[in-house]
């Protein structure tokens, strides 16, 4: 799943170069690239499917070459996760009509990935032979409010755990109490199923969904489905996996799992995984940046010859873009999206 723009990475994840396609850590690799790299050193790039905005076909092939353009999936408009996942899942079944499916998206960290392949392919077989809903689940090791919750109960079937209740993005008081009780798993945002438990999922949860993309209706594979697709797809409900199907559904499991992720989904999570100075831990993941008397900022310039000097400045995101410079306190960031939607209603969608 490639389609999202990143608004809480602004300025530097803009509408038209959004942070999959960009490389936050100087690795050379851009997010997008190292979940393809991930993933096709266990599964045939054949078998990779890429589902995004039709705006990012280009930016897609260009940093996947070995991706096939058949395996493209293009939106015409963004409606969350459930429409794209039961597009890629209709089209998978017309190929392999017994696949077991892995959904990841395409912006998350990834350290251990032996462990990580070896996960993967554990929930790819379980699921090839059973019909349960599996979703990886990480140990909540702090009150984190950006990411869903999973509290998971104690009966397992072959190791993995019955899942208790879902929780979406929890107040701060609510989170803390759930990484207090230690009953509670971070979803992840990655989901292993086979095709017909799916399949099954959406016809059942998501019936007005299923009929509108029906397979057994659809030009899938054929001259007509990019039409197809440009004229229903906008009449899709919006509205995620989570919340569509995994919050209903009574055959969901969870393998807590442990190999080093994170969602990159905010500025503190790139300052959490990215190299610190020895002393002032700051992180200046692009240019160049002296500090002094400045503690805990991450600093950003995709002008690669720019220099920023901050003096008497502590915990705050600096980064600067194009026609934009945002500073802001790390403890703030879930104001920027206010921030952009201010901008953009004063200065135009230049900005954002």
């Amino acid at each position: 799943m490639s389609g999202g723009i990143g608004s809480r990475f602004w300025p530097v994840s803009r509408t038209n170069m959004p942070k999959q396609f960009l490389d936050f850590f100087g690795s050379g690799r851009t997010l997008l690239q190292s979940t393809f790299d991930r993933f096709a050193s266990f599964i045939d790039p054949e078998n990779i499917i890429v589902v995004t905005n039709e705006l990012y076909a280009k930016e897609t092939l260009r940093q996947l070459p070995l991706l096939d353009e058949d395996n493209l999936l293009l939106e015409p408009v963004r409606r969350n996760t459930t429409p794209c996942i039961a597009y890629a899942t209709y089209k998978i079944k017309q190929r392999c009509n017994d696949a077991a499916i892995f959904v990841t998206p395409s912006d998350h960290i990834i350290l251990d990935e032996a462990n990580f392949i070896a996960t993967a392919q554990r929930a790819l077989e379980f699921v090839h032979h059973n019909d349960y809903l599996v979703t990886l689940g990480i140990l909540a090791t702090r009150p984190e409010i950006g990411y869903g919750y999973i509290q998971w109960s104690d009966e397992t079937i072959e190791g993995f755990h019955k899942v208790k209740v879902f929780t979406e993005k929890p107040s701060l008081e609510m989170a803390e109490l759930f990484v207090n009780s230690g009953d509670f798993l971070w979803n992840s945002g990655m989901f292993v199923w086979n095709v017909h438990t799916i399949e099954h999922a959406l016809n059942t949860y998501q019936p007005e969904l299923a009929e509108l993309l029906n397979p057994n209706e659809a030009p899938y594979s054929t001259p007509n489905e990019r039409a197809f697709i440009e004229q229903v797809f906008p009449t899709c409900p919006s509205i995620s996996i989570d919340y569509g199907v995994m919050e209903k559904a009574k055959n969901v499991l969870v393998l807590p799992s442990d190999f080093g992720w994170a969602d990159l989904g905010t500025w503190g999570s790139v300052y959490e995984h990215a190299p610190k100075t020895s002393n002032e831990k700051n992180v200046t993941t692009r240019g160049n940046c002296f500090y002094h008397e400045a503690e805990g900022n991450i600093v950003t310039l995709t002008n690669e010859k720019k220099v920023a000097v901050l003096q008497g400045i502590n915990d705050c995101i600096v980064a600067d873009c194009g026609n934009v410079l945002l500073i802001c306190k790390k403890d703030q960031e879930n104001r920027i999206k206010s921030f952009t939607a201010e901008v953009e209603l004063k200065f135009g969608k230049e900005y954002i």
